[in-house]
């Protein structure tokens, strides 16, 4: 039996835990989890868009997305309404309370990054991996 140590599962998820573990005290200063985090980074990127474009970006399914989005509106956050041309597809929008927690968020991946404390040409290379990685999951999916 492989070891423990051996798991590249349980490493990715022990990292994964770690590094958001970190977020915690900067988004706990401005009342957000790290799902609904992501969300918001998803939406200040690309702006308004429907719940599978933004599920698509997290790799999440709309059966997690839409109780994370319905408390962020209730936090008025974010808006849903339904597409006048599709009653199906669910758009999403900011708020302009969303909106304005991107300026008090800007300063969080530069914070986080410096505690994990790799350079440069490190992140470089763990990013292409994780992104040939997920794209290879993308791929396995169809």
């Amino acid at each position: 039996m492989m070891a423990l140590s051996e798991h590249i599962c349980f490493k990715t998820y022990a990292l994964s835990r770690y590094i958001t573990g970190l977020y915690k005290p900067y988004l706990d200063e401005i009342s957000l989890t790290y799902p609904q985090y992501l969300v918001l980074v998803v939406l200040w990127e690309n702006g308004g868009m429907n719940i599978g474009k933004i599920g698509e970006h997290l790799h999440l399914d709309n059966g997690t997305l839409t109780p994370l989005l319905k408390r962020m509106e209730t936090h008025e956050l974010l808006t849903r309404t339904r597409s006048t041309e599709d009653e199906r597809v669910v758009l999403i929008h900011l708020t302009e309370k969303g909106k304005a927690l991107q300026e008090k968020a800007k300063h969080i991946p530069e914070a986080v990054q410096q505690c994990i404390h790799i350079n440069e040409e490190t992140k470089t290379v763990l990013t292409a991996v994780l992104d040939e990685m997920l794209s290879s999951q993308k791929k396995s999916d169809l």
